[in-house]
């Protein structure tokens, strides 16, 4: 009860007779642009969160490397006055 390629053929005729040539080229025009950017969307998603990783990784040691020689800089007044 599949199928059959007359089966098909019949119901694209149909489907062309409906629609027309015109508006089919039309829908499967925009069809593709609609799967393109979707592409694009989901590879620049990807490129944008491993961007935003490294910049953290980077902005976590910059700040960590701050406050380290910020230590070192420090002067303890109180232990300074008790000796």
């Amino acid at each position: 009860m599949g199928l059959s390629t007359t089966h098909l053929i019949i119901f694209l005729v149909i489907i062309v007779v409906i629609f027309g040539t015109k508006k089919l080229r039309n829908i499967g025009s925009d069809l593709g642009g609609a799967v393109k950017g979707f592409k694009d969307g989901m590879k620049d998603g990807t490129d944008k969160a491993a961007d935003g990783a490294a910049a953290a990784s980077g902005a976590t040691q910059q700040v960590g490397q701050a406050a380290t020689a910020a230590a070192k800089e420090t002067i303890d007044v109180e232990a300074k006055t008790k000796s």
